[in-house]
């Protein structure tokens, strides 16, 4: 009698246990997402492993990466593999956010996401472009903030009905419009948005010079656009190995064609016709270090880790899903090792205006 009480109880501080690590540390920072549901996004599941071979192949050509034909592939790719994790482990808003004294990581997304939307002055009534939106989390803090309805632009189909799924659950499908596309060459006409904002997006262009003509082109004249741009900063130095090694390893980990320098963004933006009117690092003091979130979160990337090698054994996840993780695991070292040394930044943010005299004619020739 004693013995199978003995083993009851063992049976059900095993099943707690499981139960604990899984259902309760397992989920999402925000509803969608749980260990049971990782894919391969548009991938099918016994093609992931294949396609995470392929998108490290991409590094060991380094020409093709750097090409506007190329691009849009290897940045899909890296997007159907990496969006549940990220969804799962991360939340719905792939971006980072200056730490706030006394407020939750959520908390500080949400304000960040909110300036991008003060910055530009949407309100009731305007039209406002998202370019890169992934699965639309700025994209619903925005809308709800300003009223402004958003449409966003996302080269992966995969996130795109993600999108889509959190704006109806959020019941802001009636503000916010979700568009598969690339925005090197967007579906959209001439002077058509009342502003427009990119957080963390435009990296993955192979030029900055080509996305940001294009949104350019379909702002109205006097329009304003902010991003917030990842580059290195003026602490960077090209001929120290450690250095080099950081910033290669951020581009590998998240489809980057390369990291530009901080002194690029506002000649870039001129060049195509911009009027710079801001820029400056948020990540700098006063604001508090962004990459904490990745530091304080090692227990969470080891667990994760677990869960995912149990479900990939099990079949419940693709294979492949586990080499995808361990990328991202690796990834956010570097990104930490960027942000403690100064020589990198997430959010280099710059306010542009489209010249209120600028014409569509003129835009074109730029």
């Amino acid at each position: 009698m004693d013995s199978s009480v003995a083993l009851w109880c063992a049976g059900a501080l095993i099943a707690g246990g499981i139960y604990w690590f899984v259902c309760v540390l397992g989920p999402a920072e925000q509803k969608g997402k749980r260990a049971t549901s990782i894919s391969g996004g548009s991938i099918a599941a016994d093609e992931v492993q294949g396609n995470y071979d392929s998108y490290w192949s991409f590094f060991r050509r380094p020409k093709e990466i750097e090409t506007k034909e190329k691009v849009p592939d290897f940045v899909d790719t890296f997007y159907n593999l990496v969006t549940d994790i990220y969804e799962w482990g991360w939340g719905q808003s792939f971006h980072f956010s200056p730490a706030v004294p006394g407020r939750s990581h959520a908390d500080a997304t949400r304000l960040h996401e909110e300036r991008a939307a003060d910055l530009i002055r949407a309100d009731a009534g305007g039209r406002v472009l998202d370019v890169g939106c992934g699965v639309g989390g700025p994209m619903r803090a925005i809308a709800a903030h300003s009223r402004a309805r958003v449409v966003g632009i996302t080269i992966n189909e995969y996130q795109v009905a993600r999108a889509r799924a959190h704006n109806k659950k959020a019941g802001l499908d009636g503000l916010c419009e979700v568009v598969c596309g690339n925005f090197l060459e967007m579906p959209f006409p001439d002077a058509s948005f009342d502003g427009a904002y990119s957080i963390e997006a435009t990296c993955h262009a192979p030029r900055l010079d080509d996305v940001y003509a294009e949104v350019l082109r379909v702002l109205k004249p006097g329009s304003l656009y902010v991003s917030y741009e990842w580059v290195t900063t003026d602490k960077y130095r090209g001929e120290d190995p450690t250095h080099v090694d950081i910033i290669q390893g951020i581009e590998r980990g998240d489809a980057l064609p390369g990291l530009r320098s901080h002194v690029d963004i506002a000649a870039t933006a001129r060049r195509v016709g911009f009027e710079v009117l801001e820029e400056r690092d948020l990540a700098a003091p006063p604001a508090g270090p962004w990459w904490t979130r990745l530091k304080m979160g090692r227990i969470a990337y080891w667990r994760n880790h677990m869960l995912i090698k149990i479900s990939a054994a099990l079949g419940v996840a693709p294979k492949g899903t586990v080499d995808v993780h361990d990328m991202l695991f690796k990834t956010a070292d570097y990104l930490t090792r960027g942000g403690e040394t100064g020589i990198f930044t997430p959010m280099h943010m710059i306010l542009c205006r489209k010249p209120r005299d600028s014409s569509p004619a003129a835009d074109s020739s730029s």
